[in-house]
């Protein structure tokens, strides 16, 4: 398997060098040269298997001859095994023909676990084998965060700086970064949303001096395996509710894009989706590019669902290349624009031949989607979660098809949005039942790129052993 940049100007690498380099060093971002193909008897084949043997079968063949199919699979087991569900990634019958896809019972109550658990695992097993070590640096609007830091805490080779946008993250996602003391272990917050975020890590990749004395590496969504280890939930919960026989449409709150782009690849490799319909907060940029083929930045609204306050959807951009059938050159022109003047348009017919749907939900519906569902369910459900109910329901074309939310963090993670819509205080599980005694350890800097690369230069353990 060959990896090959959205902007067509960085070297092709092979899977272990896509791990470890992140971001192309042309600003783009690493995809498979070709899609894998699973046919109807392959995707059949995924009943009565466990998560992790799903996983290993599913996810191989991006890794080319990288791993040892026996080693990859020791590696899903042990990944999988951190999760509190055996099924990793149960559903639950909401209605009919609706269903959530529960993805929030990884060690930090989020999606992000789900890829994160394993990226932690193949870093070990990689630089091991190099005899290397690694500066993660990461942006995170709340969930990859504590996500990649439970994943890297602690161990030798790595050393995790997180970016998150001061004051504009949950408390429970903030301290669930904050107050793990490993010193590996390095949070930063910003004074700005999440873009200024992302794009300072962005700036500190395409730095390349900066980057190669680092070591840099990426635990975003940039890096192409957080988007492959989300592929394989939409196929196991795809043959739970009779895939290949019937298709499945999936409703994904979405912000950065990553976690919707996993199931086109999916879709890309044979399972039979019907829609991938994109849910967003007020912060819509995705839903007004589906449904005008326009692109353009707004400013960032904060939102009770704070993942998803983004206007620069990383893994968007992927999905351009797709669009304009991996030609670099014409990827790079849309991404200047999206510089120089905050946006573009592309051809309807493009956006049009695909499976896509989109919306958006208001703070009201959002609300109103929480204490509906707890009135008619019982089900306390997060803020990001109700979106994508919300747009769900509002965008699905045919009722006959299931429908599948994707539930991607445990209710706890936002009590005071939950508490509010429901009167009802979600608890966290007993593994976290002391986060808020906990202490902190975060540093506050400003919104300035050479004074957040002084602070890490300052503690990566890779220059001094230089």
């Amino acid at each position: 398997m060959r990896y090959i940049s959205t902007r067509g100007k960085a070297p092709v690498l092979n899977f272990e060098e896509v791990v470890l380099t992140g971001l192309a060093r042309d600003g783009g971002l690493y995809l498979p040269e070709s899609w894998p193909q699973f046919s109807e008897d392959d995707i059949r084949s995924l009943a009565g298997k466990s998560y992790a043997e799903a996983a290993a079968f599913l996810l191989q063949p991006f890794l080319g001859d990288c791993i040892a199919p026996a080693d990859f699979r020791a590696m899903t087991e042990k990944a999988y095994a951190a999760f509190s569900h055996k099924a990793v990634v149960p559903i639950r019958q909401m209605a009919g023909n609706d269903f959530l896809m529960e993805l929030y019972h990884g060690p930090t109550l989020a999606f992000k676990d789900v890829a994160l658990q394993l990226l932690g695992l193949l870093y070990d097993h990689l630089l091991a084998r190099r005899g290397k070590r690694v500066t993660i640096i990461g942006a995170t609007s709340g969930d990859t965060g504590s996500a990649a830091i439970e994943a890297c805490r602690g161990r030798d080779a790595v050393d995790i700086f997180i970016l998150h946008p001061k004051g504009r993250v949950s408390e429970v996602q903030r301290r669930q970064m904050t107050t793990v003391a490993d010193a590996n272990v390095h949070n930063i917050a910003i004074e700005g949303d999440f873009d200024d975020c992302q794009a300072m890590v962005k700036a500190m990749f395409n730095d390349h001096d900066f980057r190669d004395a680092l070591a840099v590496s990426a635990v975003n969504s940039i890096n192409w395996a957080r988007v492959m280890a989300q592929i394989v939930y939409y196929f196991t919960v795809g043959v739970s509710l009779g895939a290949p026989a019937r298709k499945i449409s999936f409703s994904v709150p979405s912000g950065n894009f990553g976690d919707v782009y996993a199931g086109y690849a999916a879709s890309r490799m044979g399972l039979p989706i019907a829609e991938l319909i994109v849910a967003t907060n007020r912060n819509d940029i995705l839903a007004r590019f589906f449904n005008s083929g326009e692109y353009r930045k707004a400013g960032v609204d904060p939102t009770i669902s704070p993942s998803m306050d983004i206007q620069v959807s990383s893994n968007f951009e992927r999905f351009l290349a797709d669009l304009y059938n991996r030609d670099g050159a014409a990827v790079s022109e849309l991404m200047a624009k999206l510089d120089s003047d905050g946006g573009f348009s592309v051809d309807r017919a493009r956006v049009n031949e695909s499976i896509f749907a989109a919306g958006r939900s208001d703070e009201a519906e959002t609300l109103e989607t929480i204490r509906r569902t707890f009135r008619e369910t019982g089900t306390l459900v997060d803020p990001h979660t109700a979106v994508g109910l919300f747009v769900g329901e509002k965008c699905r074309k045919d009722r006959t098809i299931p429908l599948v939310t994707l539930s991607t963090a445990h209710p706890a993670k936002f009590p005071d949005a939950v508490e509010q819509a429901t009167g009802e205080c979600p608890e966290l599980p007993k593994h976290m039942a002391d986060l808020f005694t906990r202490e902190e350890r975060l540093a506050q800097l400003p919104n300035d790129i050479e004074t957040v690369k002084s602070y890490i230069r300052e503690r990566a353990r890779i220059l001094a052993q230089q």
